[in-house]
């Protein structure tokens, strides 16, 4: 799906979070970034995900992470997520799917028999400078702080 790589330079994207504050790359400069895209907020799998990201949130703050979440719901819809999990990080609501197209995480995708277009599970660790670490496309939804934190 994505053609990211390790080695290749983060894109510099722009995004609005669930309060309307915008993130840039260049506002995680000199830290580590971990950038993961869901599906959908407040689904069983994405919620697998992010709790497991929010459970481990003091490993990644004791090793220099910053957290940030994006798929294409509205504002409103990450809100939700984010205060009913109690979600620590910052999650964008993509809706004009900019970021998502800009780590090319959106493409064919099939569930049950059907398919449809839709963000492919993915999370990519940016180091200090801007620049991929990995790129994680088989995102263990329970286990995910542990792919990351190895």
């Amino acid at each position: 799906m994505t053609t990211l790589k390790a080695g290749d330079k983060a894109p510099n994207f722009s995004g609005t979070d669930q309060d309307g504050k915008t993130h840039k790359l260049a506002d995680y400069a000199g830290k580590k970034l971990v950038v993961f895209f869901y599906p959908k907020a407040s689904t069983p799998g994405c919620t697998a995900e992010a709790c497991d990201l929010r459970d481990n949130f003091h490993r990644f703050q004791a090793n220099n992470y910053e957290l940030l979440g994006v798929s294409a719901d509205s504002a409103k819809a990450q809100v939700k997520f984010k205060e009913k999990y109690e979600l620590p990080f910052p999650l964008i609501a993509d809706e004009d799917k900019s970021v998502i197209n800009a780590f090319g995480v959106w493409g064919p995708k099939k569930f049950m028999g059907k398919e449809y277009d839709g963000i492919h599970r993915t999370t990519f660790v940016i180091d200090e400078k801007g620049i991929i670490e990995e790129v994680i496309e088989k995102v263990k939804t329970k286990e995910h702080a542990s792919q990351i934190l190895k």
